[in-house]
């Protein structure tokens, strides 16, 4: 049975024949006082447990998102960084491929410098090789016609 407060103020107890209360009636009424107090105890340590554990768990959750949040951060920064490094590892590629570039078109450059070089030297000893073989010629020819002076 539940005892109220309003139970206990309400409470009377049947008087006995020389006007006392009877002792078996205040007894059970304090056995059943006694009895609520013990259930209300437990009740109010179990719901004390219940309540720290659940702060236990509220507290958990909270370093849980901390650390969640710190390991986002994390690797949002490591992210950043891996593009900050791709970035300039694209950069490095870009420029040493320009700087080969522009060494393929000097050394190209340089090649068709010595070969028009090569050709005005090869037609220059043309010339020269026309122009000595007209001269052979030409002497020869007047030899041949005797108009070559003794």
């Amino acid at each position: 049975m539940k005892i109220t407060p309003i139970d206990i103020q309400q409470q009377q107890f049947k008087g006995k024949l020389w006007g006392g209360i009877d002792p078996d009636d205040v007894d059970a009424f304090l056995q059943s006082v006694a009895s609520e107090m013990e259930n209300l105890v437990r009740e109010n340590n179990e719901l004390k447990e219940q309540q720290a554990r659940h702060n236990r768990e509220m507290q958990d959750m909270a370093e849980k998102e901390k650390d969640l949040r710190e390991a986002m951060l994390a690797a949002q920064r490591v992210i950043e960084e891996m593009k900050a490094s791709a970035q300039k590892e694209a950069s490095l590629i870009i420029g040493e491929a320009e700087l080969k570039a522009e060494k393929i078109v000097a050394e190209s450059e340089r090649r068709l410098g010595d070969l028009k070089a090569r050709i005005e030297d090869v037609s220059r000893q043309k010339v020269q090789f026309e122009s000595s073989l007209r001269s052979l010629l030409e002497c020869h020819v007047r030899m041949l016609d005797g108009d070559e002076p003794s």
